[in-house]
């Protein structure tokens, strides 16, 4: 596929290839690149993070907050980095969903395991985060 600036998104039938960078931390959760998302304008949730030492259930919570997201209604996709360098030596991680409405991320940021696995990410794995939201005007991107 050649390089475009218009909003054309991989057919949604048709199954990325995956690569080393398609994991999320240090799971063995494996992620399509890029994201499926529809045409713009649709919503992200940008997860920037600095973990503390040990997985302490991180890995396994993560794999989980993943397959509960996809149960969301208006969940559209997730990418995540991170490699176990980054952790050891204080370099940060991030995390991208994408939602289809500010409607739906607050359903998930309320939703009640969810809310767990925030409260355990402030005590126990995250030396630091940040959050951004972002509406997606526009999307475009490049395959072979």
């Amino acid at each position: 596929m050649a390089s475009s600036d218009s909003t054309h998104r991989p057919d949604a039938d048709q199954e990325p290839s995956m690569s080393e960078h398609d994991v999320l931390d240090d799971t063995a959760a494996v992620l399509p690149f890029p994201a499926h998302t529809p045409h713009a304008p649709y919503y992200a949730v940008i997860f920037s993070s600095l973990r503390t030492d040990g997985d302490n259930g991180y890995g396994a919570m993560a794999e989980r907050m993943v397959e509960l997201a996809r149960t969301m209604p208006g969940f559209l996709g997730i990418e995540s980095v991170r490699d176990e360098e980054a952790v050891t030596q204080g370099r940060p991680g991030i995390t991208v969903s994408y939602w289809s409405s500010l409607e739906a991320i607050h359903e998930w940021k309320n939703q009640a395991e969810h809310r767990v696995a925030q409260q355990r990410g402030r005590e126990q794995w995250y030396a630091a985060y940040h959050l951004r939201i972002c509406k997606i005007e526009y999307d475009y991107g490049f395959a072979r």
